[in-house]
């Protein structure tokens, strides 16, 4: 799919390729959005992609002496779903973050990724916009600043330019006096893609608004506000009466069209009854409901990154990735070109992963990387190289099965066997973050995993017994 793999671990260095290469490279971080992209050919004549995974210093979340929250370029949805920072003071961006996929997905896909491939229906953007963020993009010719509202073109089109970076997402933060949600609707309750999504932030004076923002994802070419019921919500009291007005105003200010997830007519509807439920929840207090405490990712107990030191690389078709899989060092001359699955299965000859979609939306090929557990079909295999990857033949002890293996065979959950790998991956590094988890967290954890088989009750049983198995 590509001939060249670029493992940078500098800023600078990947400026200076963007500036020499230009529309023939193309930045990697979770890289969720643009393998699907080159193997359907949307971007073609990309010939060379720069991973910046490796770049110190980028996946951190910080607030300055401004309060102006710093979201750095390797930032994941995990990361910022599972920020205490960000759930205090911009918690629709958190909301927004953990309705992304599922946790396989959320440990590798970033904010910005979300952010460059600028789909109106991704669900980032529209809170970022509600929250007047900025983004800076960075090249070898300097630096800019470019507010979120003017970085958009129309779909899939942004005023980035080839040889650009971007290095920093940036807004203020929610003061006390300010409150916001985002509310999603999509045709499954994980791993969907948005019909519609609405952020809204209140800035309340009293029990009075003072200021009111709304912003609409997958209803128009890019995110849009909803100006009329911004203007009618300033200075009323959330009345009843005034939920309903402005919901109906919003509705008014969407634009959608007929595709294959809904109709037009559906998600003008929808946009009315959830502008409605989100100011609703505001209005009681409750902006923050059905989010959980502590978001399931499958980082494991770390919960972050290890920092270590990594010598930059290029992969091409005579280039050789290291990696260990399973505790056993390996060397790959081949692959390069490869996604980590296809590595996993027929160079590596470790064939306990499954491809089922290859697209990112049925878990049968997890595996961990680095701690984290990833979907292999997305990651592109020259990733791998100094790594540490365990697979589902690496699960057991020697001998001794993992409490989920024989939790599986214990009740019956194994049924065909195909998906049995990537449920066990999952429920493994579920158990390593939750000893203890409870059916919620069990059910959170494996959104990722689809059962062919539907028979999602044995596999829940049996996690919840290999909790039991393992406390013992």
């Amino acid at each position: 799919m590509w001939n060249e793999y670029l493992n940078a671990v500098a800023v600078d260095e990947v400026l200076t390729v963007l500036s020499e290469k230009g529309s023939r490279a193309r930045i990697v971080a979770g890289a969720t959005d643009l393998l699907l992209e080159m193997e359907r050919g949307v971007r073609p004549g990309l010939d060379t992609l720069i991973d910046v995974t490796r770049i110190p210093g980028l996946d951190r979340i910080t607030l300055d002496e401004d309060d102006v929250i710093h979201i750095g370029p390797m930032v994941t949805h995990n990361l910022v779903a599972s920020s205490k920072l960000l759930r205090e003071k911009a918690y629709p961006l958190v909301r927004a973050s953990w309705e992304v996929g599922a946790p396989q997905i959320r440990n590798r896909g970033t904010v910005a990724g979300n952010l460059i491939t600028a789909s109106p229906a991704n669900d980032t953007i529209t809170p970022l916009m509600a929250l007047n963020a900025w983004v800076v993009l960075k090249s070898v010719r300097g630096e800019r600043q470019v507010h979120l509202q003017d970085f958009y073109k129309g779909v899939r089109k942004t005023v980035l330019e080839p040889d650009e970076m971007l290095v920093d997402i940036a807004f203020k933060s929610l003061a006390s006096n300010q409150h916001g949600t985002f509310v999603k609707v999509a045709l499954r309750r994980a791993q969907a893609i948005s019909v519609i999504n609405v952020a809204v932030i209140l800035t309340m004076e009293g029990s009075s608004i003072q200021q009111a923002v709304i912003t609409l994802g997958a209803v128009a070419p890019t995110i849009i506000h909803a100006t009329e019921a911004e203007a009618y919500l300033a200075g009323k009291l959330l009345s009843a009466e005034v939920i309903e007005k402005a919901a109906i105003l919003t509705q008014s200010a969407a634009k959608p069209i007929d595709d294959i997830r809904s109709s037009a007519s559906y998600r003008r509807e929808m946009v009315k009854v959830f502008t409605a439920r989100a100011l609703q929840a505001i209005s009681t207090g409750q902006e923050q409901a059905g989010m959980p405490d502590s978001p399931i990712t499958l980082m494991g107990a770390e919960k972050q990154a290890k920092s270590a030191q990594f010598s930059a690389s290029t992969h091409n078709d005579t280039s050789i990735i290291e990696t260990t899989i399973n505790g056993q060092k390996y060397s790959f001359t081949s692959g390069s070109d490869k996604t980590l699955l296809r590595l996993l299965r027929e160079d590596a000859g470790l064939i306990g992963t499954k491809e089922g979609c290859a697209e990112g939306e049925c878990g049968a090929c997890t595996v961990f990387m680095d701690g984290k557990a990833i979907m292999a079909c997305m990651v592109p295999a020259p990733r791998a190289h100094k790594t540490e990857i365990v697979t589902v033949e690496g699960l057991a002890n020697g001998d001794k099965l993992h409490p989920v293996q024989e939790a599986f065979i214990q009740d019956g959950a194994v049924q065909c066997g195909y998906c049995s790998p990537g449920f066990l991956m999952s429920a493994a590094k579920l158990l390593e973050e939750q000893p203890k988890p409870s059916r919620n967290q069990i059910e959170e954890a494996i959104t990722g995993n689809l059962c062919r088989c539907t028979g999602y009750y044995k596999i829940v049983k049996a996690i919840e017994d290999a909790s039991q198995r393992q406390e013992a």
